[in-house]
């Protein structure tokens, strides 16, 4: 399995509902709002390296709301 954590850049006022839209994904085990240079953090895990990047750019991405993302893909377990 390959673990992911991802950073989402949103839209102003646009957090709460890209938030609840990528904890929908099924890839996805937790995603929070949080304060930074990015809006929200959501941990990923997939079966391949793939799978993460088309979670990110195609599911995550492609939401509405969502200006930029940041992948971090986990060394460890």
């Amino acid at each position: 399995m390959v673990h992911a954590f991802v950073m989402v850049k949103t839209g102003s006022g646009e957090s709460e509902g890209v938030v609840e839209a990528v904890r929908g994904l099924s890839t996805v085990l937790e995603a929070s709002i949080v304060a930074g240079d990015f809006d929200v953090v959501a941990e990923i895990e997939a079966g391949e390296v793939y799978d993460v990047l088309q979670t990110v750019s195609g599911d995550v991405g492609g939401l509405e709301g969502v200006l930029d993302t940041k992948t971090y893909v986990s060394m460890g377990d």
